[in-house]
């Protein structure tokens, strides 16, 4: 029987769940649409997976990633939990090992990633300016009239460069509607778009750093072959997209998993698909002992404490015994 690890990658706009065997192939992927309800979005993941394996699959590992992996991590039993910046960097460097910098944009945020001798460096991240992500492409390729899976063979097709301004969301719209009134082309004005954001990507989140090749680009937003050629314009060399470049941080918790499982020896913490079937409670509270009021988020199961989180002194979470499932 294979020896099968699972990653999940829990974001804002998308949660990617991606089972591997032991050399660290992709055997099943899923991307399902978040709608701000992660821990049913992953129990539909583990409902569906339960329908691609026979009754008696093990999965040996499982690590959870992205803003929503406390949570989801709880809920499935993850034996490691780790940031995107790990999580997408261990990926990128199974799959491309001697890259330098790492270019990845997602659905609602962005990031840099540096990596020196297989290391991680140096990074920084973009959670504010809707300007550098996909769903600002998203929405301008809606107002333009364009299926987003054509945006990118439009800019490639442009005749003219035309300049937009890309600092900020308002002043691209404005820019764009101006361009038009100016008679360029839909397809020249996406080049343009497609500019701007690169642009935007690299004086915000490369400055100050050296960025050097390989360059890999990868997150959702890497299908887009306009985004491609503008970074390639940008940095004047090739960009390199892995075969698995819209679900890389779900691969990257897999092998995390894959990792901790075999050095340890340990047997996994994961529930089982089964805990599809679980009905998990969330709330949060404000702790009023001390001055910092700190939030804590309390997940419950069957009217259980099984998780606390939050809190700046340990109180909340340590008070919190792992139930076995």
């Amino acid at each position: 029987m294979q020896e099968l690890f699972m990653g999940v990658d829990v974001g804002s706009v998308s949660t990617n769940i991606v089972v591997i065997d032991k050399d660290i192939n992709v055997v099943s992927s899923q991307y399902i649409r978040t709608n701000g309800q992660p821990l049913e979005t992953v129990k539909k993941g583990l409902k569906q997976l339960k329908s691609e394996f026979p009754d008696d699959t093990r999965i040996h590992g499982v690590g959870t990633t992205g803003s929503g992996r406390q949570l989801v991590g709880v809920m499935i039993g993850a034996d490691v939990i780790k940031n995107e910046i790990t999580a997408h960097a261990t990926a990128t460097i199974q799959f491309v090992p001697d890259v330098r910098t790492i270019f990845e944009i997602g659905g609602q945020d962005s990031k840099i990633i540096v990596v020196e001798d297989q290391m991680v460096v140096d990074f920084a991240m973009n959670t504010v300016c809707a300007a550098g992500t996909g769903s600002f492409l998203d929405h301008q390729a809606e107002r333009l009239g364009i299926p987003i899976d054509q945006f990118g063979g439009k800019a490639l097709s442009a005749d003219r460069d035309v300049r937009i301004a890309g600092r900020c969301t308002v002043f691209a719209e404005s820019d764009m509607i101006a361009k038009q009134q100016f008679g360029f082309s839909k397809a020249e004005i996406i080049k343009g778009l497609c500019e701007a954001l690169v642009r935007n990507y690299i004086n915000n989140l490369g400055r100050g750093k050296k960025l050097e090749p390989p360059y890999v680009f990868q997150g959702g937003v890497a299908a887009n072959e306009g985004i491609k050629a503008a970074f390639e314009k940008e940095i004047n060399h090739e960009v390199l997209i892995p075969e698995h470049f819209n679900i890389m941080g779900a691969v990257g918790a897999a092998i995390l998993a894959r990792d901790e499982i075999f050095v340890t020896g340990r047997k996994s913490k994961f529930r089982g698909l089964s805990a599809a079937d679980l009905e998990f409670t969330p709330r949060t509270f404000e702790c009023e002992d001390c001055p910092n009021h700190c939030e804590v988020i309390e997940v419950k199961v069957n009217d259980e404490v099984v998780a606390r989180w939050g809190d700046r002194c340990g109180k909340w979470t340590n008070s919190v015994q792992q139930l076995d499932l």
